[in-house]
């Protein structure tokens, strides 16, 4: 299979399976980075962290990302528009039907049961990138990365005060790329 072609058809099956947004996404990307030299583990570790402070999911990111680094600008259009292809056809087919699969019991049923399982794959992908993100060196080593550990404990610990809880996401980012650059993380 070509480089184009692998890349759309990976891209395509995480638009297919990954329910539930953006962070369903994840698992599916950290398989892609084990697999594929679009992207390393820690580059989708910066991703993410980008993703979060600016628009857009982060599959539709790291989708456009990894097939301009593979394919140019035409890896970074066909793979985002592989990734979200599935959902459009999924969406229009709901949107045609709606009101039979609203009170359909077999359709209830089916998201109970997929909704603990996207929930399991979420936290399986949050403590993967608490391993790459605080314990993993640049050659993928595990070994503790003391100064984000810190890093991690004091933001959580102010987070536990009730007037800070009450700051906006963007100033915990602002602060923490700042802590980053004086620190040099």
């Amino acid at each position: 299979m070509t480089d184009a072609l692998l890349l759309m058809w990976e891209f395509f099956k995480t638009g297919l399976f990954a329910i539930g947004g953006g962070p369903a996404t994840i698992p599916f990307l950290m398989d892609m980075a084990e697999q594929y030299p679009w992207f390393s583990m820690q580059e989708l570790s910066d991703m993410i962290a980008i993703s979060e402070s600016t628009p857009g999911p982060i599959g539709l990111n790291m989708a456009t990302y990894a097939g301009f680094q593979t394919l140019g600008w035409f890896g970074g259009i066909f793979s985002t528009l592989a990734l979200v292809f599935p959902s459009i056809v999924v969406i229009i087919l709901i949107a045609k039907f709606l009101e039979g699969f609203q009170e359909n019991r077999l359709v209830q049923a089916a998201f109970r049961g997929i909704r603990p399982a996207v929930t399991a794959l979420i936290a399986a992908a949050v403590i993967r990138m608490i391993q790459v993100t605080l314990f993993a060196d640049e050659a993928g080593k595990m070994s503790p990365r003391y100064p984000s550990l810190l890093l991690c404990v004091i933001i959580f610990c102010l987070l536990q005060w009730k007037k800070l809880k009450k700051l906006h996401p963007a100033m915990w980012f602002l602060i923490a790329a700042v802590a980053g650059v004086v620190f040099r993380f």
